[in-house]
Formats: structure tokens, C-alpha cells, sequence
């Protein structure tokens, strides 16, 4: 899987802050990304 290099650390940024803003947004950042992350892995998807 390759992922744009400009997207992960603003992912990653927008991600650490919202946890920091609302601790329980974790469960669903999380959740987001695994589905995500297994969308692409079946579709063999490009982003």
C-alpha cells in the first residue's frame, strides 16, 4: 500500500489533535482508519 507522503503526517496531526480535544474520539479514529486501511487492502486501491 503507498500512501501520498504529504497525507500521513496531516492525517496524523489532525488525528493527535482531535484526540487531545475529545479523548473519546479515539475509538472511532481508529475504527476509521482499520476501515480504511482494510478498504484499500481489498480494493488494492491507490491513494
Amino acid at each position: 500500500m503507498t500512501i501520498n507522503a504529504e497525507l500521513v503526517p496531516i492525517i496524523s496531526l489532525v488525528a493527535g489533535i482531535a484526540i487531545l480535544i475529545v479523548p473519546r474520539l479515539l475509538n472511532y479514529i481508529v475504527a476509521i482508519y482499520l476501515i480504511v486501511i482494510g478498504v484499500v487492502g481489498i480494493f488494492n486501491l491507490n491513494l
